[in-house]
């Protein structure tokens, strides 16, 4: 890859799925015509935020190849994804794209030692003039663990912090160029959150990797961010600088995310909870914008057009404030 090529380029994104059964014509999009370029010019850690069932996930899942694409591409290196055929180019692809997921309880098999699985790992990604015992202690001490503290246990005899460094330890051995982690630090006790999120910005600033973080926690994603891009019902609907976007936020969900989670004040909190349970499925089939029943800034156009995105101070805004007739309503 030269050094103006992006590592990563999606492009157009979206994925549907269906409502009201198999055969049914109405379609819920949860991902919606999204694009986004990623380092062009180095490493850089990218959060995607939003609720719960903002698309985050879908999104992360499609780069990861475990689910499908309904339309557009995604560039990795230049090469489309969805052109992956045989065993040797899948892997080639997992050692470059490796994923850090919520629960790392989850990502291993209870009755099975953490040291077989590194092992393994090490084995199925070897590099060329380091042996896998080598590459194993290096990875552990990157994450603050060692060898003798791992060998022979079972995941239940490790915390729920510790084990998620293993998750990264063993995503490091790949030597990836870009890690795709999914609320990394939500089921982990608040005492170390800290340390794993210190841990992503140093494989960022010392060892050249990218990372897509994402969360719903604004205050970690401010802190070790570059970009942020806030989404709302499968789209992007504010993306740019994580200091302007959280501290200046133009769109009127991230407004809200802002006041809501950011700078809880009585006058200013959100009663409602914030889960897709509590969503209609018609806001994702609405027509124009998806946010607009609830914003206290709608105009007219705003429940008939979908806004197009703008380019305002440094990021990217769907919204029609800031746009065509939109923009004589900014004040």
């Amino acid at each position: 890859m030269s050094r103006n090529e992006p590592l990563l380029v999606i492009d157009k994104v979206s994925k549907f799925y269906p409502v009201g059964g198999l055969f049914s014509r109405t379609r819920i999009a949860a991902v919606s015509d999204v694009s986004l370029t990623m380092a062009e010019s180095g490493p850089e850690i990218l959060t995607l935020a939003g609720e719960s069932g903002s698309g985050k996930t879908t999104l992360a899942r499609m780069v990861l190849r475990l689910i499908e694409l309904s339309e557009g591409r995604i560039l990795f290196n230049g090469r489309d994804i969805t052109t992956i055929r045989t065993r040797e180019e899948q892997m080639e692809f997992m050692r470059a794209v490796q994923p850090i997921f919520q629960n790392p309880f989850e990502a291993f098999n209870p009755l099975k030692r953490i040291d077989s699985y590194l092992t393994e790992t090490a084995n199925n990604y070897s590099v060329e003039g380091a042996s896998a015992e080598q590459r194993i202690n290096s990875a552990l001490e990157l994450v603050g663990l060692s060898v003798s503290g791992v060998r022979g246990r079972y995941p239940h005899e490790l915390s729920g912090g510790q084990l998620q460094r293993v998750s990264v330890a063993r995503a490091l051995l790949a030597s990836p160029l870009l890690l795709v982690a999914d609320e990394p630090v939500s089921m982990v006790d608040a005492s170390l959150r800290m340390s794993i999120v210190n841990l992503f910005r140093e494989l960022k600033e010392k060892h050249g990797v990218s990372i897509i973080y994402i969360t719903h926690d604004l205050a970690t994603a401010y802190y070790i961010s570059d970009r942020i891009a806030i989404m709302q019902r499968g789209c992007i609907v504010e993306i740019g600088p994580v200091g302007k976007v959280l501290m200046e936020p133009l769109h009127p969900y991230a407004k809200l995310l802002r006041e809501s989670l950011l700078e809880p004040r009585a006058d200013a909190a959100w009663n409602e909870e914030i889960t897709l349970a509590s969503i209609e499925t018609e806001e994702f089939v609405r027509q124009g914008c998806k946010f607009a029943e609830r914003c206290e800034s709608r105009l007219p156009i705003c429940q008939t057009s979908e806004p197009p995105y703008s380019v305002v101070d440094g990021r990217e805004v769907k919204c029609w404030l800031y746009a065509g007739e939109g923009k004589k309503a900014v004040v």
